[in-house]
């Protein structure tokens, strides 16, 4: 049973190495790839393929919220038209064990960076187990007439999840501590224009101080960060939307921003980064 995927991913080498690890097992085929959760929901659309490998983190529509969307509009579509089935699901992070319990609970699978050919081969095997129970109950409605409804066939591990996930993300903290000298303060994180990382010291940086953050990387700030607002513009650097004043032009068609900050920092904008940016703001 050949498989037909796409990789979503906004790492560019993270997409080639699972690429290459599908195409040596054979039996799937890439239709395409994409680099944020904007691009995946078009892709999806447009393909309809059996299977998505998901990176859970993705700067702006982040793995989650994609699959979130796409839930959302099937729901709204249903009772129009036939409903198309959603793909199978395979979560691509970097979290370590500890943190994906959350995907073993609700039977969601993933693999995890660096990803490992034998784990691969357990999740693809996962998939074709699925779409056969899912061709299985199709045929049973068939032949019962009248069971098959306009509704969008939502995997309940998948609904489970996003609920699981939406409650934790309801508890993301409204202010964060930042040290400043000798005072630990708590600062809205509306007021956060940007933080970067020096010499592994976290700098957070508001519109009237500076101070550090206790995190030990700018990944563990970021999770406690709402992500509608705060993007990973540059490995080195998270910056807040809101606060962005100017888009530079800079060295072949890369670009630096200038934030609403008492310090005149022009932030780098990453070339893996240049597309989203385009988006946020239509350049």
């Amino acid at each position: 049973m050949t498989l037909t995927t796409l990789i979503i991913d906004d790492e560019k080498l993270a997409r080639q190495e699972l690429r290459y690890l599908l195409d040596s097992l054979g039996e799937v085929e890439v239709l395409a790839e994409a680099a944020n959760g904007i691009e995946a929901i078009e892709l999806i659309d447009e393909h309809h393929p059996d299977l998505v490998f998901l990176d859970v983190q993705m700067p702006g529509l982040d793995g989650f919220a994609a699959l979130k969307r796409l839930i959302e509009r099937r729901k709204k579509s249903a009772g129009k038209s036939a409903p198309t089935p959603l793909p199978e699901i395979i979560f691509a992070t970097a979290y370590d064990q500890y943190a994906v319990q959350a995907f073993d609970v609700n039977a969601v699978d993933y693999i995890l960076k660096p990803f490992d050919r034998a784990r691969l081969l357990k999740a693809l095997d996962r998939v074709r187990a699925r779409l056969s129970e899912r061709a299985i109950r199709n045929e049973a409605e068939i032949e019962v007439p009248g069971t098959a409804e306009n509704q969008p066939q939502i995997d309940p591990q998948i609904d489970a999840l996003l609920k699981h996930l939406s409650a934790q993300r309801s508890a993301t903290p409204a202010r964060i501590v930042v040290q400043s000298q000798s005072r630990l303060l708590l600062v809205d994180q509306s007021d956060i224009c940007f933080a970067a990382i020096d010499e592994g010291v976290i700098r957070v940086v508001t519109q009237s101080f500076e101070g550090h953050s206790k995190c030990r990387t700018l990944e563990e700030l970021q999770d406690q960060l709402e992500p509608a607002n705060f993007w990973r513009a540059h490995r080195g650097f998270i910056v807040n939307i809101n606060h962005i004043r100017e888009v530079v032009p800079w060295f072949k068609s890369s670009y630096q921003l200038r934030l609403n900050a008492k310090q005149k920092t022009e932030i780098p904008v990453s070339r893996a980064q240049t597309r989203r940016l385009r988006e946020l703001f239509n350049l």
